[in-house]
């Protein structure tokens, strides 16, 4: 059943449909919530929020962005909200540095700006291993909320460019900076990690 067709029996108040469309888009919508609140048990209470609001605003869903986009801007929006009234009791020193400096650490640069000390190329099936698939996750865990949601929505759910600009309400060089960022940050992460454990 595509989204149109779930659309429609929605509207038409089925059960099944909504219990599908939870199937479908619920794990990618508490990835969402988690990126920006602090616990697990508030990410579950922002997706609940946030299937209130998608089912008290079907009749005004006018398909201008696909359902998907739709539902995980409404549980973005309120994740932020949520995560934003959470953090207003942390003090601002602990996120002094979050976003500035390089993403790459200089040192590993000529004078002339080629690499010095190059990435490091990993063999495939270490990639894979379910221990560096945890690193991974744990690496984006760290992340900034705005680095966790456009590295997740893109990487991990394999979005589009467009769909996660009109999502998260970027423009194409801020999604571009922000998962730039993030994907240094993660590699930098899981370079560490693979080349202690080669040691």
């Amino acid at each position: 059943m595509d989204d149109a067709d779930l659309l429609e029996r929605l509207r038409a108040g089925d059960e099944a449909a909504f219990g599908a469309l939870v199937a479908r888009y619920g794990p990618l919508m508490l990835r969402i919530a988690r990126s920006h609140v602090a616990s697990q048990a508030v990410a579950e209470d922002v997706v609940q929020e946030a299937w209130l609001g998608v089912l008290q605003g079907l009749d005004r869903f006018e398909g201008r962005s696909s359902l998907k986009t739709w539902i995980a801007t409404i549980v973005a929006n309120r994740a932020r909200t949520r995560g934003e009234r959470e953090r207003r009791s942390v003090p601002l020193s602990a996120f002094e540095g979050e976003e500035g400096g390089p993403t790459v650490d200089p040192a590993r640069f000529t004078s002339e700006g080629a690499w010095g000390v190059p990435p490091t190329a990993f063999p495939e099936e270490r990639l894979l291993a379910a221990e560096t698939l945890e690193r991974v996750e744990a690496a984006i865990a760290m992340l900034p909320p705005r680095q966790q949601e456009v590295i997740v929505l893109r990487d991990v759910e394999g979005w589009t460019a467009a769909d996660v600009n009109t999502a998260l309400g970027l423009s194409d060089g801020n999604q571009r900076v922000l998962l730039h960022r993030a994907r240094a940050k993660v590699r930098d992460q899981l370079e560490g990690y693979l080349s202690d454990e080669a040691a």
